[in-house]
């Protein structure tokens, strides 16, 4: 059995009140919150250890102070059979987070329980799980867990990589820590005497936290433009972050420090474990956030797929948008492939690009093709500003895709005009339309591959 992986921090009750609003009080300028749906959830370390679960097959154990009240009791019920949990002694209630959202914005957030907890001695098996976690995720949300001597005595004799998401009003990380992602603004409050915004801002912070705290590396989430991870001395790495339309950011830095731990408790280096953050942090917001906690499955092997396919979608139907989808293989992407895109894209209100996976490909072109990985081919896709998403499909037709998405549009390029298109009848069935767009002559893959080899 694989070592489990380890979250330590403050485990905190969320509730949403979800309502709808469509008229101000006679009293004041604010919304009056009508029909409302109280909606619980993980919060803190215990989001972050959901999260967690939800994306690796190894077990996933949550160290953090729990209480007696009832707070404590729902949020026990919230996670079981989703993480273990191995609770630490403590008393001064459960915190309590209520956020009254409209629709998807949030009106306004209503904090109970004590700032700090008191805490009881860390038990020995937590102190062991710690010591022989795969790697191990400090969720610090302020409340006192990692200032415990002897949660931190415990955090520095363990022997997998340690992670560690700070708090303004938390601890120093452990010296030992190999990766600290504070987001931007908590760097800029650490290190107050560096002014701006830009990368070279955000850099100059990194190196002064990584001098002050004596950590292996420092990530800085910047949301929208990804991460930057600095080691303390030469140029820093900035990982972009795939641009995401709407979503619920609460819980993405959780979800950012989950995917790194992961990554790094199965072997990445420190920059894989960034990327691979970024991207999953990106898709986390993009399939709702934290609001979607509950819809989390666990990851199942080695997926080549683009996860905020269905966020996407969900959000342009909600917005009464038409979705448009096309493929194909888009080996070596060239003008014609561009000249289909972008007139897909203005169909309709989102763009689902369907590829090809390589094993679909070598049946569909031969054992010589694919000449570019369908990673990769996705991540060129993914940079073009009418692309949406990317789905892989491993079937020699996109039908089966097709059926699960349920695009409102499949758009084609090429010779098929006055023809009916393969995918015509499985647009039927749910009243989808295939049409044909104008094709680009002089341009193909094969083409450019003979060309080559002139």
């Amino acid at each position: 059995m694989k070592p489990p992986l380890v979250v330590v921090g403050d485990a905190l009750l969320d509730v949403d009140l979800v309502g709808t609003a469509s008229r101000l009080t006679p009293d004041a300028p604010v919304p009056v919150v009508e029909d409302v749906d109280t909606r619980e959830r993980p919060g803190g370390a215990a989001l972050a250890a959901v999260i967690a679960a939800s994306a690796t097959t190894r077990e996933v154990v949550l160290v953090a102070p729990i209480d007696t009240d009832d707070g404590a009791r729902r949020l026990r019920e919230l996670l079981e059979g989703r993480v273990r949990l191995v609770g630490i002694p403590s008393s001064g209630g459960t915190a309590v987070k209520q956020r009254v959202r409209v629709g998807d914005h949030s009106v306004v957030r209503l904090d109970s329980g004590a700032p700090t907890a008191t805490l009881g001695p860390l038990p020995d098996e937590a102190a062991a799980l710690i010591r022989d976690a795969a790697a191990v995720l400090v969720a610090d949300y302020g409340r006192g867990t990692t200032a415990a001597a002897d949660v931190r005595a415990a955090l520095a004799a363990a022997r997998g990589p340690v992670v560690w998401d700070p708090h303004p009003r938390g601890a120093d990380p452990v010296p030992t820590a190999r990766l600290v992602t504070p987001n931007a603004a908590e760097a800029a409050r650490v290190v107050p005497e560096v002014a701006g915004e830009g990368l070279a801002a955000v850099g100059a912070r990194a190196e002064a936290l990584i001098a002050t705290w004596g950590v292996g590396a420092v990530a800085v989430t910047m949301g929208a433009r990804g991460a930057l991870l600095s080691y303390g001395s030469g140029a820093p790495m900035v990982v972009p972050a795939v641009p995401v339309t709407g979503g619920d950011p609460c819980g993405a830095g959780d979800s950012f420090a989950a995917a790194a731990t992961i990554a790094l408790a199965d072997g990445a280096v420190t920059g894989e474990a960034v990327s691979a953050a970024v991207a999953f942090a990106g898709a986390f917001v993009a399939g709702g956030g934290a609001s979607a906690w509950d819809r989390a499955e666990p990851a199942e092997g080695n997926v080549v797929a683009e996860p905020g396919a269905d966020g996407v979608i969900a959000r342009v139907r909600a917005a009464g948008g038409t979705v448009v989808a096309t493929g194909g293989c888009f080996d070596l992407l060239h003008p014609g492939h561009v000249a289909t895109l972008r007139a897909a894209r203005g169909l309709g209100d989102c763009l689902v690009v369907c590829i090809n996976s390589d094993e679909s490909v070598r049946r569909l072109k031969g054992p010589t093709r694919p000449l570019v990985t369908a990673t990769d081919r996705a991540r060129v896709l993914e940079a073009l500003e009418f692309v949406d998403a990317v789905v892989v499909f491993d079937e020699d037709t996109p039908a089966e895709v097709l059926d699960r998405l349920r695009p409102d549009v499949w758009a084609k390029g090429g010779d098929y005009a006055g023809a009916d298109l393969p995918e015509a009848a499985v647009l039927r069935t749910w009243g989808g339309q295939a049409v044909v767009l104008p094709y680009l002559d002089g341009h193909s893959t094969t083409a450019l591959v003979e060309r080559s080899r002139v």
